[in-house]
């Protein structure tokens, strides 16, 4: 008889869980971001110019080397932050300087932002900066954006692709 209660309670349990997984599998509802708004998404992962110079080794520099760790150049790993700019419809948005990552400060600049905005025209500039130089910025893009309310207009950086990528998507309710 003690084996019929200890199933019973075990069938209990796991229909109590189910019950509770299907209701909050529902509800409340999530939504990305307010239904009367449009988001512009800046997200990317760029490695700035190294801090230092690379330095020619001598000839004497690179034999005392180990055989299997000699090379022509020797350069710091350390990179520089990257400068990031958003500017929307002439109003700076997002501006921030980001520090490489990685324990010797080596990895890329990351970013994801996001930024709600009301929906309508408007113009863009993204601007970044991964060098030495203060003033300017190396790449500049601009683009007039017309955003209905729900889109995602995606703001993306590729240098091997030439600077900024822009992009729109349709946000899922």
């Amino acid at each position: 008889m003690p084996k019929v209660f200890a199933v019973a309670g075990q069938l209990a349990v796991y229909g109590l869980t189910a019950l509770l997984f299907g209701i909050f599998s529902t509800d409340p509802s999530y939504r990305a971001f307010p239904e009367d708004k449009a988001q512009i998404l800046l997200t990317f992962s760029h490695v700035g110019q190294r801090k230092g110079e690379c330095r020619k080794l001598t000839r004497e520099e690179i034999q005392e080397m180990a055989a299997n760790m000699r090379r022509a150049e020797i350069c710091p790993r350390e990179r520089l932050p990257v400068t990031v700019e958003l500017e929307l419809s002439g109003e700076v948005i997002y501006h921030a300087e980001l520090r490489p990552t990685g324990l010797s400060s080596d990895g890329a600049s990351q970013a994801h932002r996001r930024f709600m905005i009301e929906p309508g025209p408007h113009h863009l500039v993204a601007r970044l900066r991964d060098g030495a130089e203060s003033g300017g910025f190396n790449y500049q893009e601009a683009t007039d954006i017309e955003l209905q309310a729900g889109e995602n207009f995606i703001v993306d950086f590729r240098s091997e692709m030439g600077g900024f990528l822009f992009g729109t998507g349709r946000a899922r309710r």
